[in-house]
């Protein structure tokens, strides 16, 4: 028989039957252990070390599409991987589309120097894409964001798979354009 997982009921509970030396002990242990923990108290309390924290992510979504040595695999698991655990520590909007836009600029650029690559690609490319105007919309970054926005839709004008018109209709919808 399986053990039952637990909920945040059950942690609340934990938690508050807890000393106050306990709790530390115990968050300290997290802190150490886990790399996004140790990141998310980093940003919360320092947060001006948001683009610090952001270019390590950055480096890893490079690193599968440019690595420093060799041919970039383009495994669209680890970079958005990079994005989904920074999106969890990130507490700036701003900083986040940057992320998100990042991503879609370096598989932009990846296709410019490789050729086209497949439909998956491209859906993961596209669905970045509108997460990341999605958020634009939300918090008004449109002054911030529509620049690379456009440049993103201008430089897949020449790409297949429908990945243009694609990003164009996204942007459209966002930007009004």
């Amino acid at each position: 028989m399986a053990a039952s997982k637990i909920n945040l009921t059950t942690l609340k509970k934990h938690l508050q039957q807890a000393s106050k030396e306990d709790l530390i002990e115990e968050i300290s242990e997290l802190f150490k252990t886990f790399p996004a923990v140790k990141e998310y108290y980093q940003l919360k309390l320092n947060p001006e070390t948001e683009q610090y924290v952001g270019e390590s992510y950055k480096q890893k979504i490079e690193n599968e599409f440019f690595p420093a040595r060799g041919f970039g695999k383009a495994r669209l698991s680890v970079a958005r991987k990079a994005v989904n655990d920074y999106k969890k520590v990130c507490r700036d909007p701003a900083a986040l589309v940057d992320m998100m836009l990042f991503y879609v600029e370096q598989g932009v650029k990846f296709t410019d120097d490789y050729g086209d690559i497949d439909e998956p690609f491209y859906n993961s490319m596209e669905s970045m894409f509108e997460s990341a105007t999605k958020a634009i919309a939300k918090y008004g970054l449109h002054g911030v964001a529509e620049r690379r926005c456009r440049n993103i839709v201008q430089n897949t004008s020449h790409m297949g798979w429908g990945f243009h018109d694609t990003l164009l209709e996204i942007y459209q919808e966002t930007f009004g354009k």
